[in-house]
């Protein structure tokens, strides 16, 4: 592919992906795989290059952009290289009009930048690039991982941006799972070892579960549960490769946790709940969905959380632990959520969390991009009246 025609391929993808974020389609790196798909003539430099064009305008705008061509637009502004590839060429784009709409620069919709201010957020470094951060599994022999770089978090390593995990040997023995270090240090939260009785609320795909069974050292009960049938469902193969046999999934109707969990309640060491977000903290991985939430998908997630919230409590016996945990670092998903379930649950108090980043926000802990160099999640450890 010509220069010129990595832009106009840059441009298509982002229509594609401006479109899914208007009307909730798929994320960005799914359509991304799709749109490749469909041009095997597009070799792995311009793949490469086009998902670089690509994320660098979604990481500059801050408003949702009219259109791919006004969102790489913004680009040229700083970029005269770029500029030069908008030359009428086949297969490439139209010169540029100097009145042409650009999408406006910012790190989130005007809206959102003001509920992050209000929070205390550092806004620098929330859309910058993510690294490669991952977990090694102590239920299997020590990877040989001669480029990666020791985190602050046992076990934890950085690999080199750009590696393909999926075909590193340690992958495909299970030796390695992929997890941000704030991910694997805000897990530590929750005490566990081997013989406990723990439940992962929402599980998701199982990260933080296979976390935890590993810190078990498969010696316990360890049931997952979510919602989303597709998203449990990766979380077999992915114990099966780690060698974690402690794991049970359960499948719940929403409405219908409670019930579902009858069998559960008073019965629980600990329960993690890592709770549905607006995901401010993974904004250096999914830049587009600062484009996807709106004040009332917002306003609906905190009443979510508050839910499941309370669905964890009452599975905590007597003395023990209910650590809440979001990708957000908005107070009103974290502190916020954590001053209101004190506020309902009379007899609960609040443990001190020594971890190895993070720093006091409410009754619990924070960690943002900018200070930690973590993905942003807020965590605290609440402890049921014996």
């Amino acid at each position: 592919m010509t220069p010129a025609a990595r832009t106009q391929a840059a441009i298509d993808l982002l229509d594609q992906i401006i479109t899914a974020a208007r009307k909730g389609g798929a994320a960005a790196d799914t359509l991304a795989t799709r749109f490749f798909a469909q041009r095997r003539y597009a070799g792995s430099k311009d793949r490469r290059a086009v998902r670089e064009l690509v994320y660098a305008a979604i990481r500059r705008a801050g408003d949702l952009p009219v259109s791919g061509r006004a969102a790489m637009l913004a680009l040229t502004d700083e970029d005269t290289d770029l500029a030069a590839t908008f030359d009428g060429s086949p297969y490439g784009p139209a010169p540029i009009d100097a009145g042409e709409p650009r999408a406006t620069s910012g790190i989130a919709p005007a809206w959102l930048e003001a509920s992050l201010a209000k929070s205390d957020v550092p806004l620098q470094s929330l859309v910058d690039r993510a690294p490669l951060d991952i977990r090694a599994n102590s239920l299997k022999p020590a990877p040989d991982l001669p480029d990666a770089v020791e985190l602050r978090v046992s076990g934890g390593w950085r690999l080199p941006s750009g590696t393909n995990i999926e075909q590193l040997p340690a992958f495909a023995d299970g030796a390695i799972e992929v997890q941000d270090e704030g991910s694997q240090i805000v897990g530590l939260a929750l005490p566990a070892q081997p013989g406990m009785n723990i439940v992962d609320l929402c599980a998701g795909a199982g990260g933080k579960t296979l976390a935890l069974a590993a810190r078990m050292n498969n010696e316990g009960v360890l049931i997952a549960c979510d919602t989303e049938r597709t998203r449990l469902s990766r979380l077999a193969p992915r114990a099966e490769r780690a060698g974690v046999s402690i794991v049970r999934t359960r499948l719940l109707n929403p409405g219908q946790e409670a019930d579902m969990l009858a069998d559960l309640v008073g019965q629980a060491d600990g329960v993690l709940v890592d709770a549905p977000c607006s995901g401010t903290g993974t904004w250096r991985r999914n830049p587009e969905a600062r484009w996807r939430l709106t004040p009332d998908r917002l306003t609906k997630l905190q009443a979510l959380q508050a839910h499941v919230l309370d669905l964890g409590a009452a599975l905590v016996k007597p003395g023990g632990h209910l650590v809440y945990i979001v990708c957000s670092l908005l107070d009103d998903e974290g502190a916020g959520q954590v001053d209101a379930f004190l506020a309902r649950h009379s007899g609960w108090t609040v443990d001190l969390l020594g971890l190895p980043a993070g720093r006091p926000r409410g009754e619990g802990l924070r960690l943002d991009p900018g200070t930690d160099g973590t993905d942003g999640f807020f965590v605290a450890r609440l402890r049921a009246a014996w």
